[in-house]
């Protein structure tokens, strides 16, 4: 299947604050006072310099010292302020219903706020695959599930009817440790020939070999082959030793000890050993990772003992930080209270091993003396400058080209590995029949269908028919969406002034930016978008709303286990045991009166239909932000329309229909009084600098942007919510153009 892009970067267990925080009403007076600040406003020293930006009109309550930190501040809380206070509420909780309670109603308030949309997740479209479901591990969070070590591949396609009868084994079998075997059984039984090869599709480069430095997708997705963890999640969803061969917890939970087993070896790019994997090298990994900071720090502050402390210099001595290694063979990591979801967290790139010996060989150094810019700084910077103690080695990396992953013969567990060479094949998505007629040849072993092959699919004569091999693909716990930048300070892209380039006057940017911070104006943005027919550009219409999701965390993600009473907005509200946390998500929904349906009563789920497009809510909205921004002095009328920009790869064909859907669905159900700027981008590397490659919000070359999504990294809601959390500790919140 062809990978697409992915915003990772995975957040904290936020500490304690210490900033006064304000809280406003967005719209009105002293709400547009603020959006035009941004002309006045003062960048903190340590920042960049804000890029050109049209200048803003003159208001008497124009705060013009406001810095840019404070600024993101006042605009953060003015969209998102009681998502923030019950998030907070939620952190202090111990008990894990009461957290995940309010964390739901969180939630609830900030799909309310409108600055996130809800789009899609991953499948959920017609395919045709060599691969057998399940034999790659289908675990929702971290980053087990791009471990292709185990896969079982067919020399030819599987049929849809043989891939229906192995789902319903699975569904029977996981957990019992017997499916994978049965599974072997079966597709010999049925006449299928398996391969150890495996083939598939990637549209974005690795930008770093350093997955401890490193919080995007597209990086730790090519990463995660070559080196194991403490644990890893099987094909049937049970975490399984790895480089740990056990562990135990401490009675109180705050201790975990694992015990590491012998035999594993580090090696270089040419496969020639380098040291023995010891204890020392995850303490020596997770140094590195928070010396680094390359967004994956947070996710253990406040986790681990005195990580928020070493992170923000209070602590100096790593030695104070909860990992230790007693013995070469016992990791011990002490964590500040317990945290159910702590083993979970093991299966993403934060709590990687990496060999001291091999980092500082490549110039690299630990706490203040950390410089990635030093000249004799080595590490990571390719495929030959990392070591290896996982199923794969890489010989052959050719940028926009061609990945090979090829078996480490000093791999601890050689021996079990089912694919023996892993070939990603770059796709830029200017083609939009390629994947399939690579899929057709055996160039790729699996191919998601769109509009254009679903045809020649089912056209006559074609080796693999449609009828007989299409199924629909599953889906995860991914969750894309639209995001709105409530503070854009860039009207071309941050790495190239000629790319993107707004046709906005700076007039037009100034009505924007008000009416983006008037939540009725978001909302009529949100409720107006038709997302199943943007879906549908990619998937086609018979399955466009399989993918459809309508919240941040899927529904289903967590339920109560015990009846828990939470207090939201003053008022008490009940959850029974085994009620889902979309529920909990509607039901305050419900009793703010906002017209979001997040969640689906009959079905139990949160996916699978349209809960946000009404033409009728999007009108009301509308009507009610004219009414607040004309009190503001801000007209908008059809004749004078609010300039909403949305950039696009034009080289694409399927994003061009999904950026026309954006266009054609909202300026019809808003009776054109926004007016939405398709800007094009001539590829995906020019669409990702729009916003995907921005580090601070100030860098997002747009008004609308669905380049981003995010994958929960363990098995907590708080892997979700974390990133939109103030203060740059959020990964995500600089997707709204703060901080």
């Amino acid at each position: 299947m062809t990978k697409m892009n992915l915003q990772g970067g995975r957040l904290n267990v936020s500490p304690a604050l210490t900033r006064r925080h304000f809280m406003y009403v967005a719209g009105g007076v002293s709400a547009f006072a603020a959006m035009t600040a941004v002309a006045g406003c003062k960048k903190d020293e340590e920042e960049p310099e804000t890029p050109d930006t049209p200048d803003t009109p003159d208001t008497p309550d124009t705060p013009v010292e406001l810095t840019y930190d404070e600024l993101s501040e006042k605009l953060y809380m003015a969209a998102l302020g009681d998502f923030y206070t019950i998030y907070q509420d939620a952190l202090q909780r111990n008990n894990d219903d009461k957290r995940h309670a309010l964390m739901a109603a969180a939630e609830a308030k900030l799909l309310e706020s409108a600055v996130y949309v809800p789009t899609s997740s991953y499948g959920g479209a017609f395919a045709i695959s060599r691969v057998a479901p399940y034999s790659v591990d289908y675990t929702l969070w971290g980053n087990d599930n791009y471990r292709y070590h185990n896969a079982i591949v067919a020399t030819n396609p599987i049929t849809a009817a043989d891939r229906d009868v192995m789902r319903a084994q699975w569904n029977e079998r996981h957990g019992t440790g017997t499916y994978i075997e049965w599974l072997k059984g079966y597709l010999a039984q049925q006449g299928y020939v398996t391969k150890d090869t495996y083939n598939l599709g990637y549209s974005s480069e690795p930008e770093t070999w350093d997955v401890l430095a490193t919080s995007r997708a597209a990086d730790s997705e090519a990463i995660i082959n070559t080196y194991d963890g403490l644990m890893e999640y099987d094909a049937e969803f049970v975490l399984q030793p790895a480089l740990a061969e056990s562990y135990e917890v401490s009675s109180d939970g705050l201790t975990y000890t694992f015990h590491l087993r012998s035999g594993a070896k580090w090696v270089d790019s040419q496969g020639r050993e380098v040291a023995d994997v010891v204890a020392d090298d995850f303490v020596a990994g997770l140094q590195h990772m928070m010396d680094a900071q390359g967004g994956l720090e947070y996710l253990v502050q406040g986790v681990i003992v005195n990580a928020d402390e070493y992170i923000n210099g209070v602590v100096t001595d790593f030695s104070q930080v909860g990992v230790s290694a007693p013995d070469d063979t016992t990791v011990v990591y002490t964590l500040v209270q317990k945290a159910s979801y702590f083993p979970t967290m093991l299966g993403y790139g934060v709590f990687a091993p990496m060999s001291r010996a091999y980092y500082t060989s490549q110039g690299g150094k630990f706490g203040a003396e950390f410089d990635s810019a030093a000249a004799d700084y080595q590490y990571g910077i390719d495929k030959d400058h990392i070591a290896y103690c996982g199923p794969y080695l890489i010989p052959n990396h050719t940028k926009e080209n061609t990945i090979v992953f090829e078996a480490n013969p000093s791999y601890w567990n050689k021996d079990n590995i089912t694919i023996k060479t892993i070939t990603w094949k770059f796709q830029d998505g200017s083609d939009v029949t390629k994947t399939y007629t690579d899929m057709k040849s055996g160039a790729l072993d699996g191919a998601s269908l769109n509009p254009s092959t679903i045809e020649i699919a089912k056209s006559a004569g074609e080796p693999y028919p449609f009828d007989t091999y299409a199924y629909v693909s599953l889906t995860d716990a991914t969750s894309f969406g639209m995001f709105m930048n409530l503070n854009r300070g860039i009207f071309h892209n941050f790495n190239n002034d000629q790319i993107a380039v707004s046709s906005q006057t700076e007039a037009d940017a100034a009505r924007t930016k008000a009416a983006m911070n008037n939540v009725h104006f978001r909302r009529a943005l949100a409720f107006g978008w038709d997302r199943a027919a943007y879906n549908a550009q990619g998937s086609g219409e018979e399955v466009k709303y399989n993918a459809l999701i309508n919240s941040f965390v899927p529904g289903t993600f967590c339920s109560m286990e015990e009846s828990t009473t939470v207090t939201v907005d003053g008022k008490d509200y009940t959850f029974d045991a085994g009620t889902f946390y979309g529920e909990i998500m509607q039901t305050i929904l419900d009793a703010d009166g906002v017209a979001i349906k997040a969640w689906d009563a009959e079905a139990g789920q949160s996916n699978g239909y349209d809960g946000w497009y009404n033409v009728a809510n999007a009108k009301a909205e509308i009507a009610t932000a004219i009414t607040e921004l004309a009190a503001a002095g801000v007209e908008v009328s059809a004749a004078n329309p609010i300039q909403i920009d949305l950039p696009y790869p034009n080289q694409s064909e399927t994003y061009t229909n999904r950026a026309s859907a954006v266009k054609q669905s909202i300026e019809a159900s808003l009776d054109g009084v926004v007016q939405v700027n398709m800007v094009a981008c001539s590829s995906f590397t020019e669409w990702y600098y729009a916003g995907y490659m921005a580090d601070t919000g100030d860098e997002g070359n747009y008004d609308m942007y669905d380049c981003s999504g995010w994958g929960p990294d363990y098995g907590d809601p708080q892997t979700y919510l974390d990133c939109m959390l103030p203060y740059y500790e959020g990964y995500m919140t600089k997707c709204l153009g703060i901080f």
